[in-house]
């Protein structure tokens, strides 16, 4: 069992960053890879950022073109999703996710969930 807690979601202008965190408790961290997706109202659930249980190996979904970062601390049980140049389309409920293996895009492969961290975009 894992259990995941994702915090730092907020209200910010377009044009600003945030940062994600999701804390992990459990099982050991290191051996999951690790998912962000995002969930706008009406829309279904989109995979935003992967990294594998090492860190060596990120996955991004096409909408992020380089404006969003994963990243791991094996240390510290936590995956981190820096985003910047915020749109008022990245409008939506993010939530971290865990699997054993490889990161997949497909929401389905994934076991565990955090209860998710809205961030909202103003224009």
């Amino acid at each position: 069992q894992v259990q995941l807690v994702e915090s730092g979601g907020g209200l910010v202008q377009a044009g600003g960053s945030l940062r994600l965190s999701c804390a992990a408790s459990g099982r050991s961290f290191s051996d999951y890879a690790m998912g962000w997706f995002r969930q706008a109202p009406g829309k279904e659930r989109e995979f935003v950022a992967g990294i594998s249980w090492s860190g060596s190996s990120t996955y991004y979904g096409d909408f992020v073109k380089g404006r969003f970062t994963i990243s791991r601390d094996n240390a510290k049980n936590t995956v981190y999703l820096q985003m910047n140049s915020l749109k008022p389309e990245d409008t939506a409920v993010y939530s971290c996710a865990a699997r054993l293996g490889r990161v997949s895009y497909d929401v389905l492969a994934y076991n565990y969930w955090g209860q998710g961290t809205q961030v909202t975009v103003s224009s």
